[in-house]
C-alpha cells in the first residue's frame, strides 16, 4: 500500500506530552495504530528532516536507515504531523506495518507463553541461560562457558566456547547488541544447537574444524526490557546523566572513529546515541577486552542484527575510504550471499562497507574488530526481512533464516580458507 501525501496544514504537537505508548507502572508498553512507514529521500537535506523526526519526538521512532529511505514508526496522534510534513519534503511515504502491535499480538512475542525450548517461538533470556546451562551439562569435553563481564544492571553476559580439538582457526560472533533484533539470539541459539548435534557432513566440518565463541544475548539489560516491558526496545538501560531518556547505542560506544562524521548522535534521546565516550558503557568496554584478550585466536567476526538482508563489511564511519583487503571483504561476502540465495527460499542478500550500502554508522563492532582487534574478516549481518515485518519477525521465519545464516556462514568461511584468512594467527 502506498500513501501519497497531499498538503495540508502542519499539525504541531506538543512534544513535551508525547509518549511512546499508553502504559502503566505494571503495564506493557503497546503501540495500537503505531504505522511503520518507508519514506524515500532525495537529498541530505530531507533525511537530515527525516531522522530529526527520532531525536524530537517519543511520537517517531527510526527504524532502518539506507542509502536512499528511511523507515519511521509513527504513533497514531502524530501522523497527520508527519503527513504535513511528508508534504512539505514532496516526499510520499509507503506503509509497511498498519498496526504494529498486531504484529507484536500474531506471535513475535511467543516466548511469553511457550515454555519448552525450540526454535518455533522467541525465548526470554531466562529460557536461553538455562539451556546454554544444560548445553555445558550435556556437552562437558567440547563447550565451555566464559563471562564477557556484566551489564549496567549487574546481568552476566554469558558466552559459550565449542572446541573439538586444538589449532582451529576462531569464528566469534556477537548477538543482540540491539533489544529488539529478537530473532538474532534465536538464529544464535539454532546454529549452536546445530554445531553440536547435525549429523551434516559439511555442518560436521564447520563444527569440528572452527573454535566458535559465541555470545547469544550481548545487551541483556535491553533484552530482558524488551520481554518485559517495551517490545520495540533498542539501547541499553544506563542512565544519561542531564536527560530523562534512557540507554546507550552500544554499537556506536566502541572505540573505533567514535562520533564521527555523523555517524552517531550525541543525543541522549536518539536511537543512536553513542555514549558520553567511547567505551562509557560497561558492556562494550567488557567486550572489547574480552576479545582483545583473545584476539590471536580469533580469525573471523560476525555481529548479528537485523533487518534489511545485508553483508556488513567496514568502514561505517566513511563512504570515501576502504579497507586495504576490500576486494577480499567483497569476494567473501559474495559467496555468502550467493549461497543463501541458491536455498529454496531465495532471499537476496545486498553486501559491501556499512557507509556504502547502508549509512555512516561509527563506533561500531565490526569495525572496531577490524580495526583494533585486527580481525580482518569482520561483517556486520542484518537479517531477515526488508521491512513488511521489521523487527517484529514472526517466529515461522527463525528456522528458514537460521538455515540461511548457516549456508552463508559456511561458504564464507570456505572463502575465506580459499584467501588465507583462516591460518592460525599463533603458535601451537
Amino acid at each position: 500500500m502506498k500513501l501519497w501525501v497531499c498538503a495540508v496544514p502542519l499539525v504541531v504537537l506538543l512534544s513535551a506530552l508525547a509518549n511512546a505508548a499508553s502504559i502503566g507502572q505494571d503495564e506493557r508498553v503497546r503501540y495500537d495504530n503505531y504505522s511503520v512507514y518507508k519514506v524515500k529521500y532525495a537529498n541530505a537535506l530531507q533525511r537530515s528532516v527525516l531522522l530529526q523526526l527520532d531525536e524530537e519526538s517519543n511520537d517517531f521512532n527510526l527504524w532502518h536507515e539506507a542509502s536512499d529511505q528511511v523507515h519511521v514508526m509513527v504513533s497514531p496522534k502524530a501522523k497527520l504531523e508527519f503527513e504535513a510534513r511528508m508534504s512539505q519534503m514532496n516526499a510520499s511515504a509507503e506503509v509497511l506495518i498498519e498496526n504494529v502491535q498486531s504484529l507484536i499480538q500474531d506471535g513475535s512475542d511467543g516466548a511469553l507463553r511457550d515454555s519448552s525450548f525450540g526454535w518455533t517461538s522467541y525465548h526470554t533470556l531466562e529460557k536461553i541461560e538455562a539451556w546454554l546451562d544444560e548445553i555445558l551439562a550435556s556437552y562437558p569435553e567440547i563447550v565451555t562457558g566464559f563471562l564477557v563481564g556484566q551489564s549496567y544492571e549487574g546481568r552476566d553476559i554469558r558466552g559459550i566456547k565449542i572446541s573439538y580439538k586444538s589449532g582451529n582457526p576462531g569464528v566469534f560472533i556477537e548477538s543482540n547488541i540491539h533489544a529488539r533484533e529478537w530473532i538474532t539470539s534465536a538464529t544464535a541459539t539454532w546454529f549452536i544447537n546445530e554445531l553440536l548435534t547435525s549429523s551434516d557432513a559439511a555442518v560436521r566440518d564447520l563444527a569440528e574444524n572452527h573454535d566458535w565463541y559465541i555470545v547469544p544475548v550481548f545487551n541483556v539489560d535491553g533484552f530482558v526490557y524488551s520481554h518485559v516491558k517495551d517490545r520495540m526496545w533498542r539501547k541499553s538501560r544506563s542512565p544519561s546523566a542531564g536527560s530523562t531518556c534512557i540507554g546507550v547505542d552500544l554499537n556506536r560506544n566502541y572505540d573505533s572513529h567514535w562520533m564521527e562524521n555523523g555517524g552517531a548522535s550525541d543525543n541522549p534521546c536518539a536511537e543512536t546515541y553513542a555514549g558520553l565516550s567511547a567505551f562509557s558503557e560497561p558492556e562494550t568496554k567488557a567486550l572489547s577486552e574480552y576479545i582483545s584478550g583473545i584476539k590471536d585466536k580469533v580469525n573471523v567476526l560476525f555481529a548479528f542484527h537485523s533487518y534489511s538482508q545485508v553483508l556488513l563489511s567496514p568502514y561505517g564511519h566513511t563512504d570515501e575510504e576502504f579497507p586495504d583487503n576490500y576486494d577480499d571483504l567483497l569476494q567473501v561476502a559474495k559467496a555468502y550471499a550467493d549461497a543463501v540465495n541458491s536455498l529454496q527460499y531465495g532471499t537476496t542478500y545486498r553486501y559491501g562497507s556499512s557507509a556504502e550500502v547502508l549509512y555512516i554508522a561509527s563506533g561500531c563492532t565490526n569495525d572496531w574488530a577490524y580495526v583494533k582487534a585486527d580481525i580482518e574478516i569482520s561483517y556486520t549481518i542484518e537479517f531477515r526481512d526488508t521491512g513488511h515485518h521489521g523487527f517484529l519477525l514472526p517466529p515461522t521465519h527463525i528456522i528458514p533464516n537460521a538455515e540461511e545464516t548457516l549456508a552463508g556462514i559456511t561458504a564464507l568461511l570456505a572463502e575465506s580458507r580459499e584467501l588465507g584468512y583462516l591460518e592460525l594467527k599463533y603458535d601451537l
